[in-house]
């Protein structure tokens, strides 16, 4: 049983094949430049571990280990054209590099290549690993298009919220798993269980991830706290503290939304800890990750083939950074 850091080693050092053909270069080039920004490349690898979980790593695997990080990088290219952002991880994001027209395009011609590595699965796979694969990509597409509804909404619901970020982000960890796993030979009930277990660690993940960004270390977490209070994210705390603040904090934190007070991270921090949302979040980050545990633990397999799963966990959920 190869362990998470050995898996993601053996993925980027096959990952850094060429993935296209080098004509037309104008198409081709921007697609290589964004795979050359870097990533944790996590979703992947819970497909080789999807896979382990019940079996040796095949051949298979691998190829939808690599449909699946085309298919991440795909819907990145298009967020950031979305979202407009000028970098991403420190490097100009492809639409400021190489402009709009051809960001779309590099984004489209990596979806079909993810599709020809689906398509070197085995036959016997093939359908249901389409399945799944279609209905993670659709889910992923409407949770983008909620997150975009939800911006321009005064107010949105804590279900509305949790709902938006398992399609936007969680879907698309349980079914790299839950493919693996098919790969791997597992039942339709094993199946459901690791779909289970990574659909809560990925609630869990982007819990902690809005806790961060408010209530983090600077030294630690890398960059000055409060990037969404400063941005009006709507994020898992704002959407609490709106819900639970008095009459007179909640509207306060309004006022705040409204506009770009030199204080506004400080003065939004406080009301937060009034309505008790820095407490309440690390409280549902646990029961995420709880519910994630349990469902690995339900998994019909020897507790031993577990470890890495348990060490992925681990992995995500505790940091500070």
């Amino acid at each position: 049983m190869q362990g998470f850091e050995q898996l993601s080693k053996a993925f980027l050092e096959q990952f850094q094949r060429a993935h296209f053909p080098e004509e037309p270069a104008a198409l081709y080039g921007p697609a290589t430049y964004f795979l050359g920004v870097g990533g944790k490349r996590i979703r992947p690898v819970m497909c080789l571990m999807g896979n382990q979980l019940f079996d040796e790593i095949r051949p298979d695997a691998w190829h939808l280990a690599n449909a699946v990080e085309l298919f991440h990088n795909f819907t990145l290219i298009h967020d950031d054209i979305m979202d407009k952002a000028p970098l991403r991880r420190g490097m100009q994001t492809v639409h400021v590099k190489y402009g709009e027209p051809t960001a779309l395009l590099s984004g489209d011609v990596m979806l079909v290549f993810a599709y020809e590595y689906i398509n070197r699965i085995g036959s016997s796979f093939l359908q249901k690993i389409i399945q799944v694969f279609n209905r993670a990509a659709r889910m992923v597409c409407e949770g983008q298009q909620l997150d975009m509804v939800f911006e321009q909404e005064a107010q949105v619901s804590f279900g509305e919220y949790l709902r938006m970020i398992e399609l936007k982000t969680s879907v698309l960890l349980a079914a790299s798993l839950q493919m693996g796993a098919i790969v791997g030979g597992a039942g339709e009930g094993n199946q459901r269980h690791l779909y289970e277990f990574g659909k809560n660690l990925g609630l869990a993940f982007q819990v902690q991830d809005d806790y961060l960004d408010a209530f983090g270390d600077p030294a630690k977490f890398g960059k000055k706290v409060g990037g969404d209070i400063l941005a009006n994210k709507k994020t898992f705390l704002l959407i609490r503290a709106l819900e639970h603040a008095g009459p007179v904090d909640g509207a306060e934190i309004r006022e705040l939304l409204s506009q770009q007070a030199p204080d506004k991270v400080e003065r939004m921090l406080t009301l937060f800890k009034r309505a008790g949302v820095d407490q309440w979040a690390c409280e549902l980050k646990e029961r995420f990750a709880a519910s994630a545990l349990q469902h690995l633990d339900d998994i019909a397999v020897l507790s031993s083939r577990k470890g890495p799963l348990r060490e992925l966990s681990q992995f995500m959920l505790h940091r500070d950074h």
